[in-house]
């Protein structure tokens, strides 16, 4: 298969992204807050089949330790693929169009917190050209979203990873 089409989410996007990555009650906020401006949400189409998504946070980061060393800095949050589209480069395809938008758009850096433990992702930002930034692991929170439309809010410890972009551009 070749690329995918990546494109911002529109709320028509919400049933077939739901249908094929199911999360509603996340997509839902997540197109929510990027009607408020407080970012935008990239999914990655395959015949009209949603594959993979990311969120790009551009309002305040939650964490202290981010807002204080990285103010103003988009983070990429919830970089997903389908299971069954996994390790065929969607990720590293929506990582770009998520970079290239904001270097578009006048931002010189971007940020990401990656389980202490998920190494593959980590492998993928390293080739990526992101770096550990050097204030250690961040407390953050995990929000997962049940069925019935509650939050369960899970403490969860991140390594930041940044990139500068326009830099070291891998295509």
């Amino acid at each position: 298969m070749g690329a995918p089409d990546i494109r911002r989410a529109v709320r028509a996007d919400l049933r077939p992204i739901v249908r094929s990555l199911g999360q509603e009650h996340y997509f839902h906020d997540r197109l929510a807050l990027q009607d408020a401006g407080h970012g935008f949400l990239l999914v990655a189409w395959e015949r009209e089949v949603a594959v993979g998504d990311v969120y790009v946070w551009l309002a305040p980061a939650e964490e202290p330790e981010l807002r204080a060393h990285l103010p103003g800095v988009a983070l990429l949050t919830h970089l997903e693929v389908a299971a069954p589209r996994r390790n065929q480069g969607i990720g590293t395809e929506l990582l770009w169009a998520a970079e290239d938008r904001l270097l578009a758009e006048g931002h010189e850096c971007v940020a990401l917190g990656v389980d202490l433990d998920n190494h593959d992702a980590q492998r993928l930002y390293r080739r990526r050209g992101y770096a550990e930034w050097p204030h250690g692991p961040v407390a953050t929170t995990e929000v997962v979203y049940h069925a019935d439309g509650t939050r369960e809010r899970r403490p969860e410890t991140c390594r930041i990873m940044i990139r500068h972009l326009g830099h070291n551009r891998y295509r």
